[in-house]
C-alpha cells in the first residue's frame, strides 16, 4: 500500500496558515477542524508545520502571551515529507523514528496532501479487515 492510496481515500485537502498569522488564529483553526497540525505555507511554498506539540511546548515555555506571536516563531521549520509513491510501512518507520504524527506529501516541489498517523492506522485496519474477509470467503469455498 502506498501514500497515494491513503490520499485517494481521504482526499488531498490541505489546511494551512500563513507564517505571519497569530498563533491564536492557528489554535482556533485546529480546534474548529478537529485536527492536530496545519501546514505553514507562504505563496504555496511550505515554510513549516505547526502541531499541537509545538503549541504546548511554547505555552509551557513562554505562557499564554505566546498566543499573540506569529506562527513562524513557533512552527517546526525542518519538515520531513514523503512522496505519493512511498509505502505505508516506510512512512510508518519514518514517523516512529522521528517521533512525529503528521507528514506532508510533496510531489515536484508542491504539497499535495498531509497524512497523519491516524490515517495510516485507519488504512491498515481496513487492509486487515479485507484480508480477513478474503480468508473467510476462501475457507467457505474450499
Amino acid at each position: 500500500m502506498t501514500v497515494r492510496s491513503i490520499l485517494d481515500a481521504k482526499g488531498h485537502q490541505i489546511v494551512s496558515v500563513e507564517p505571519g498569522a497569530q498563533l491564536a488564529v492557528a489554535v482556533k483553526l485546529l480546534a474548529e477542524r478537529r485536527i492536530g497540525a496545519v501546514l505553514v505555507l507562504s505563496q504555496g511554498r511550505m515554510e513549516g508545520i505547526l502541531s499541537e506539540r509545538d503549541i504546548v511546548r511554547v505555552l509551557g515555555e513562554r505562557g499564554a502571551g505566546a498566543l499573540d506571536e506569529p506562527v513562524s516563531a513557533v512552527m517546526t521549520r525542518k519538515v520531513v515529507s514523503c512522496r505519493q509513491s512511498d509505502t505505508v510501512s516506510a512512512i510508518m518507520e519514518m514517523m516512529t523514528t522521528g517521533k512525529f504524527r503528521h507528514l506532508p506529501v510533496v510531489e515536484d516541489g508542491k504539497v499535495v496532501g498531509l497524512i497523519s498517523i491516524g490515517d495510516i492506522v485507519k488504512s491498515r485496519v481496513q487492509e486487515y479487515e479485507r484480508e480477513q474477509e478474503a480468508l473467510r470467503d476462501y475457507i467457505k469455498t474450499a
